[in-house]
């Protein structure tokens, strides 16, 4: 009955998506197509590579919608600059874009490669974790749709990004644990670590980025998203979604492992008190604590190697670096994401050890 009205919350939540995605105003997009690149000419001595700004020739054959099977001859021009330039080779994939009388080449078509690779993983998680890896990768669906159809629209509607982060993260750790693990004391008590887990690292995360005088605005997109009209959004507010979404899964995690180890102890010796449960549980969560939060604070400097690379580069001082926006915000990505982690693990072992010896009281 309970997953039952977990599962009608979440119906309601997605049609609830669904009308606020519906009432953005509608952004002009030209009409896109795919097609496939015949031949390159270089013209105007631009190199095949784009090196320098120039322009390419391309014959490009239409695979798809009302034009499919047309062949086009499209000016695609270079700047010179590799980030901003589609330098065009035979054989590739691209979208191309037609707005009024226009013809250009908007993209390579990169979703195909995606959604091999996503297969791939589909596949080899279930060849090797079985059923429980097919229910993982159900769990993961729900996840994205609460993202894509609840969490986004929300908060383009004007709602606290933070307390709609949270209301999905409670979900979707309530949802997905129940479908992994089902309605057991492991389930509660895992659930219960992550939520309470989730929200301290929020917490933290708030104070220390109100501290730091963070304001969100330090990515290029979110920059974008700015100056975007008609657009009320807590920039800071989703500054810290952010960081409450990163955590959440590695937290999940370490709450599910303490969880687990709590109950096989118990189940190996139901003579057990609840103190010496929940140390069987902190001596596991110690053990998983270290690998875990290297594996946050690894993540999130992978995503800001480049930015490090730059500023090494300039030779710009560690106490200069350090008080970079970009850089305090990793920080207290990292850092917030962790101590959730520490404290996540404590408060798993006790609810779960509580609710395994009063689990025993009650049937004895």
């Amino acid at each position: 009955m309970k997953v039952f009205a977990l599962l009608l919350t979440l119906v309601f939540l997605l049609s609830m998506g669904g009308s606020a995605v519906a009432q953005q105003e509608p952004v002009f997009e030209p009409d896109s197509y795919r097609g496939e690149v015949l031949e390159v000419e270089g013209v105007e001595g631009s190199d095949a590579f784009g090196d320098v700004g120039g322009l390419q020739r391309a014959k490009i054959r239409i695979l798809s919608g009302d034009r499919q099977g047309e062949t086009l001859v499209i000016d695609n021009h270079l700047s010179g600059n590799p980030a901003y330039d589609l330098v065009l080779s035979p054989g590739d994939q691209v979208l191309v874009g037609f707005s009024g009388g226009d013809v250009f080449v908007m993209d390579f078509v990169r979703d195909r490669s995606l959604f091999i690779m996503a297969a791939v993983f589909a596949l080899l998680l279930i060849l090797v974790a079985g059923y429980r890896g097919f229910r993982a990768i159900v769990v993961l669906g729900l996840t994205g749709i609460s993202i894509v159809y609840i969490l986004i629209p929300l908060i383009l509607s004007g709602y606290s990004p933070i307390l709609v982060t949270l209301m999905i993260s409670a979900l979707v750790v309530s949802v997905g644990l129940l479908i992994l693990t089902g309605f057991t004391v492991k389930t509660f008590a895992a659930a219960g670590g992550t939520v309470v887990g989730v929200v301290i690292a929020g917490l933290i995360a708030r104070y220390f980025g109100d501290a730091a005088h963070l304001i969100g605005l330090h990515s290029q997109e979110a920059q974008m998203l700015f100056h975007t009209a008609d657009l009320a959004i807590d920039y800071r507010g989703i500054l810290f979604s952010g960081m409450l979404l990163g955590a959440l899964g590695a937290i999940m995690d370490v709450c599910v492992s303490v969880a687990s180890s709590v109950e096989e102890v118990f189940r190996a010796n139901q003579r057990l008190s609840v103190v010496s449960l929940v140390r069987s549980g902190i001596n596991v969560g110690r053990d998983v604590l270290g690998t875990m939060s290297n594996t946050l604070i690894l993540a999130y400097t992978g995503g800001a190697l480049p930015l490090l690379l730059l500023l090494s580069a300039n030779d710009m001082g560690a106490r200069k670096m350090l008080n970079l926006d970009l850089i305090a915000t990793e920080v207290v990505r990292a850092l917030s994401g962790s101590i959730g982690l520490v404290i996540c693990v404590p408060i798993t072992a006790f609810i779960a050890a509580y609710f395994q010896v009063n689990r025993r009281s009650r049937l004895s």
